[in-house]
């Protein structure tokens, strides 16, 4: 049976359609599986960073769909299989039974692991949801072969309990960030929000670990850049440009609330170079 401090939980959330009820269980399961990590030897050894990251942790007004983690240290051998039991036992305690995959393959840079579960929404009182049997599906993905000069921080969560995590701090999660905005080969409208976010908290990316990330992988891998705040927005102005920004709204769109969807009609490659103008304005 499910508690009532997940009841009480998911009561807060007062979703308005069926887009926000499903993020509101895919968080709420989120934040269990962290507690589940936890309870590991986990957090010694990666850190916990991207979108969900700044959801649950700085509270970033999107939902996010997956778990994002890198290793501290460079691990070939890793896997996730040691964490499933560790994760099933906290879930169960809260009266959820997911079905849990590691996905892990040697030879890949970035190990998955898949959580799936239906029996939250059986207990829950869902408005919208079309069957109780729907599974919510949880992707978590780990870095094995993180780039240098990944700065951390600990954090501490209060749902479902007190639990500490270690986190990426926001300087270098930007940078995480900016990696992505520069390199990712499809477009991804939430990686332009979340850089609204960073801009308007005048947070400063990592350069030093962006560089390494460059080096890694992208566009620039195995070229030595010199990542300045001039080459950062220069670079950056000439990718808005290149945005196709209705496609990046329709993107974002699902993961706000009603009332964060207004700020979707300002953007334009204008409003980004106004932002980018305001970052610059940093260094």
């Amino acid at each position: 049976m499910i508690p009532n401090i997940i009841k009480d939980r998911f009561k807060k959330y007062a979703v308005q359609n069926a887009d926000e009820e499903e993020d509101a269980l895919k968080e709420i399961l989120q934040e269990i599986i962290l507690q589940g990590l936890s309870h590991t030897d986990f957090f010694a050894k990666a850190v916990f960073h991207g979108g969900s990251c700044l959801r649950i942790v700085y509270h970033l007004p999107r939902f996010s769909e997956d778990l994002d983690f890198m290793l501290k240290q460079v691990n070939p051998d890793f896997t996730w299989q040691p964490y499933q039991k560790a994760i099933a036992e906290v879930c169960k305690q809260y009266g959820i039974y997911p079905e849990i995959k590691d996905k892990s393959k040697v030879g890949v840079t970035v190990q998955k692991m898949f959580l799936k579960d239906n029996s939250i929404g059986k207990f829950l009182e869902l408005s919208f949801q079309h069957s109780p049997n729907q599974k919510i599906t949880i992707k978590l993905e780990i870095d094995i072969n993180p780039p240098a000069g990944c700065q951390t921080e600990v954090k501490c969560l209060d749902f479902p309990v007190d639990f500490p995590i270690e986190i990426q701090d926001l300087s270098s999660n930007f940078a995480s960030k900016s990696h992505a905005l520069l390199c990712r080969t499809y477009l991804k409208g939430r990686d332009w929000y979340d850089f609204l976010w960073y801009v308007n908290r005048e947070v400063l990316p990592n350069f030093d670990f962006l560089a390494n990330a460059l080096h890694q992988q992208g566009p620039w891998a195995n070229q030595t850049i010199q990542v300045t705040p001039a080459w950062y927005i220069n670079q950056l102005s000439m990718k808005i440009q290149s945005v196709d920004w209705q496609i990046a709204k329709r993107d974002v769109s699902p993961f706000l609330r009603s009332s964060e969807k207004e700020m979707l009609s300002k953007w334009s490659v204008d409003f980004f170079l106004g932002e980018l103008s305001k970052l610059s304005k940093q260094w």
